[in-house]
């Protein structure tokens, strides 16, 4: 399938967006959402590279390794794992957009054609707004509080859609390629 020139990747955080609580889980107990794992196909089958964008600061504090991130990450059908490590202030931690400048930087990405979908608005929503890409909140994990709750923390960035979940976030997108 040829890569669709509106949309070059597709960024999906991991905790809350994809599976799990929004709450560390290591990758040996992590569990898929029932409808993420055709989220993600559909993303790949729709002509698009998809990417994990995710921070864990458990790897900086030995309790898990990025390798295991990756090589899940990797079985779930991601094109490549973004994965910040670090538990102090660093570059690449969202909502720093260090993460999606590297992706950038090794795919040849315009990050303005690219899409973020995440469920913190303080983290991925910023990330996107950052550099310019389509933000996608979806309402799992931290996703209804940091509509309500935490809004004051991101007041100044709009989602571009606010998803049901990660499923719902996808067929968002390919219908706005089909427009």
């Amino acid at each position: 399938m040829t890569a669709n020139p509106n949309v070059q990747a597709v960024f999906i955080d991991r905790d809350g967006t994809i599976g799990g609580t929004g709450h560390f889980i290591h990758p040996r107990d992590f569990e898929l959402y029932p409808n993420a794992q055709e989220a993600i196909t559909l993303i790949k089958q729709n002509g698009m590279k998809v990417f994990a964008l995710t921070n864990q600061h458990r790897i900086s504090r030995g309790q898990a390794t990025v390798q295991e991130f990756e090589q899940q990450f990797q079985e779930y059908g991601f094109d490549q794992a973004y994965i910040c490590p670090h538990e102090e202030e660093c570059g690449c931690r969202k909502p720093k957009p260090g993460m999606l400048h590297q992706a950038a930087e090794r795919h040849g990405l315009d990050l303005t054609k690219c899409i973020v979908i995440g469920d913190v608005g303080d983290t991925d929503m910023l990330a996107a707004h950052a550099v310019g890409a389509t933000k996608i909140m979806v309402r799992t994990g931290w996703g209804e509080s940091s509509l309500t709750k935490f809004r004051d923390k991101w007041a100044q960035t709009e989602p571009d859609y606010i998803a049901a979940d990660i499923l719902d976030a996808v067929h968002w997108i390919i219908g706005n390629l089909k427009e």
